[in-house]
């Protein structure tokens, strides 16, 4: 199969005036055939003593004519002609490689910043693989508490990965004291090595001049690579690097976060001398619940905050009221019933935290409208007030108060199936009883429930 189209060449339009033109100005005749002697140019020739135009050393055609030197004129045009198209295709095709390559990594940078430590790892691991010829790839990160290196992510078991790759000619440490990346080819396998690894690329994750860890890619069959191979792998490793040391320093500032509002909350909960671990069983629940309902990684997180704050409100109610031991009156009810919206109001303030005042501002909302303090219904209910008015009213009703025995949970249960679709939503009070049956939120002495 010819390396290149000929007689492509040889029907455009500019190609056929210009050998036009000069058959006609040498006053020749011409027959320009294909490799297998079919005529694409000129009147068939009976003269078969023709010249060959190449493409990269193979024939791709023949002219024939009368006059040899003229002949050689016109082939000597054509291989020049020849020569131009491939450049042109080969420019072409490393332009839309470089094309690729570039949108390539900008979608990789546009995704990966917005990924935890663990997601970036295996982000990477799966373009390694699209672009790289590799079988194996695996990623170590230094622990920020051990300070020993760990494999945190690679698409095969972490057994073969430490017996295949890490022990290696030592590359793992040698890569991360130097900061430097290798190349080992035609590896032999090390002691133990239950998966032979012919070639392999080592990289630092190197961020803010800290080596974080490195990432090994190798290849079971033979296979050299090169230094493109290495460049490219090496701009992926550091922009993950990036990546992870950015997520790293986020996942810290969210955690001092979250730390310092249970904080607030215990301090808030000490008010009500009745309602001790409420917060933190409120929190269980309502976890376990969106677990179970599947909802997103950025919803979660929102439960997670607002169902720690959801009574921030009872700030602003008075102490006469919130640890009265007897039966409130309607007015006090009333009192009480404020501190939604004065949840919402004192968090206004915090732009961090305005993510999660719909599931403080709503959670006594009930699922047919007949809640406060707005009287929404259905949908219009946040997904996690909904979840958080399931989770506080079952801890509400299995806690013991001055006034009342708390309910046992089968009363509880009871009272949360009889309510579904009425004050709470069927659905999430459906997740409840399946996180109950799975264990997840399942009290001492109690069994399954359906």
């Amino acid at each position: 199969m010819s390396v290149f189209n000929f007689k492509k060449l040889l029907k455009k339009k500019d190609t056929i005036q210009l050998i036009d033109g000069l058959a006609s100005a040498m006053g020749i005749e011409l027959c320009i055939t294909d490799t297998a002697g079919t005529v694409i140019y000129g009147a068939d020739s009976h003269n078969r003593h023709g010249l060959a135009v190449r493409a990269n050393d193979l024939s791709v055609g023949c002219v024939y004519g009368e006059d040899s030197g003229k002949t050689a004129a016109i082939t000597s045009l054509l291989n020049h002609l020849v020569w131009c198209e491939l450049e042109k295709k080969a420019l072409a095709a490393e332009t839309l490689d470089k094309y690729n390559e570039i949108t390539m990594l900008y979608d990789f940078v546009e995704k990966v910043n917005t990924l935890s430590v663990k997601e970036i790892a295996n982000f990477l691991i799966k373009h390694v693989l699209n672009q790289i010829k590799a079988d194996h790839v695996s990623v170590i990160l230094k622990s920020k508490k051990t300070g020993r290196l760990e494999i945190i992510a690679d698409n095969d078991t972490i057994g073969k990965i430490k017996t295949a790759l890490i022990p290696a000619s030592g590359i793992v440490e040698t890569v991360m004291q130097s900061g430097k990346a290798e190349i080992i080819n035609n590896n032999l396998p090390g002691p133990g090595c239950t998966v032979q690894i012919s070639s392999l690329l080592c990289a630092a994750m190197k961020a803010n001049d800290e080596n974080l860890g490195v990432v090994i890619a190798g290849t079971k069959e033979p296979y050299n690579y090169c230094a493109d191979d290495l460049k490219f792998f090496c701009t992926l490793v550091s922009l993950a690097a990036f990546a992870i040391d950015n997520a790293r320093l986020y996942e810290s500032l969210k955690e001092a976060f979250i730390k310092t509002v249970q904080a607030l909350a215990e301090t808030i909960e000490k008010r009500d001398p009745y309602t001790g671990g409420h917060t933190k069983r409120v929190m269980t629940y309502s976890i376990a619940i969106a677990e179970t309902l599947g909802i997103s990684s950025k919803d979660k997180e929102r439960l997670e905050l607002a169902s720690v704050l959801h009574d921030i409100g009872k700030i602003g109610v008075s102490d006469s009221v919130l640890r009265k031991t007897s039966k409130l009156t309607d007015e006090e009810f009333e009192e009480i019933k404020k501190h939604p919206a004065s949840g919402q109001e004192i968090l206004s303030y915090i732009e961090q935290l305005k993510d999660i005042i719909p599931g403080i501002k709503s959670h006594h909302e009930r699922f047919d409208g007949g809640g406060y303090p707005e009287g929404l219904k259905g949908s219009e209910i946040d997904l996690i007030a909904r979840i958080i008015a399931v989770a506080d009213s079952f801890d509400a009703m299995t806690s013991d108060r001055p006034y009342r025995k708390g309910l046992s949970f089968d009363v509880a249960l009871t009272e949360l199936r009889k309510c579904a679709g009425t004050q709470f939503d069927a659905e999430v009070v459906e997740a409840f009883f399946a996180a109950w049956n799975d264990n997840k939120i399942k009290p001492e002495n109690s069994g399954d429930i359906n």
